[in-house]
């Protein structure tokens, strides 16, 4: 990318960067800026993934979501899973071999401004550098997709409480104490969704529940001390804290790829 390039979009206004709202209320959590990456951690770390490709589904992005997960990485991605959250034929499945390749793919997608949503899985937290390339990339594509009003989302998934430097958001999704909770005659997962980090909102911690393609807050609590780590119970007691999330986390990661009565799934490698 030419140096004018990158002094131009780094001189954006920032407050004309659209978002993408996350709940359905005023009470529920801040939107998230679209043309930059965030960070999502959290042993349901994919669930929450899985969300925000819906909320930008519902929101009208078109397009493929792209999820790029090392070729070393165990379980497999299961369609009837991502259901739930998202249409599952608009994902497209990249197993690159090297670590390095990760981020490359999440870079070039991005500059692309045809894709809406990029899900990255990294072994390690990305450093300050490789960060500030993907909102340069995603700027860019923010450029390519304005015609539409739209702009491109990174979302990288990193084990245990995050760290990546210089994401515009970190993000931690875990199960809440309770468990379930009836809606409609039917039981819902409850999830604690805590905002970790973000350059213009105090950390936060919400109750939520996925519930017509949105999170409906059912509470929100202030993040401090106190309040328990990631993972850790909030207001009452539960035997194993994160079980729950684990455990959903399975509905999206395990089962077969393309089979009977399932979703088919886009390899990057096919097309």
């Amino acid at each position: 990318m030419p140096p004018e390039e990158l002094v131009r979009l780094t001189r954006r206004r920032v407050g004309a960067r659209p978002s993408l709202s996350l709940g359905d209320g005023p009470s529920g959590p801040p939107a998230l800026p679209l043309g930059r990456a965030h960070e999502l951690c959290g042993p349901a770390r994919m669930i929450l993934a899985a969300m925000i490709a819906g909320r930008a589904e519902a929101a009208g992005a078109g397009g493929p979501v792209l999820w790029i997960r090392p070729a070393h990485a165990e379980g497999r991605l299961n369609p009837d899973g991502l259901a739930a959250f998202f249409d599952p034929g608009r994902l497209v499945l990249a197993r690159p071999q090297r670590e390095a390749d990760v981020l490359w793919l999440a870079e070039e997608a991005l500059r692309s401004g045809v894709v809406p949503v990029v899900i990255a899985e990294l072994a390690a937290p990305s450093s300050l550098t490789r960060v500030r390339r993907l909102h340069l990339a995603a700027e860019a594509g923010s450029e390519a997709m304005r015609a539409v009003g739209g702009a491109p989302l990174a979302l990288l998934l990193s084990a245990g409480t995050g760290g990546a430097q210089g994401v515009e958001t970190r993000w931690a999704l875990t199960s809440a104490p309770g468990g379930m909770s009836g809606d409609g005659g039917r039981l819902r997962p409850r999830w604690r969704l805590e905002l970790l980090r973000a350059r213009l909102a105090p950390p936060r911690s919400w109750r939520v529940r996925w519930r017509g393609r949105a999170l409906a807050a059912e509470a929100a609590e202030a993040v401090g001390p106190g309040s328990g780590p990631v993972g850790g119970p909030v207001g009452g007691p539960v035997s194993r804290p994160g079980d729950l999330g684990r455990t959903q986390e399975k509905v999206v990661q395990d089962g077969a790829v393309a089979g009977p009565g399932s979703h088919p799934v886009r390899d990057a490698a096919s097309l």
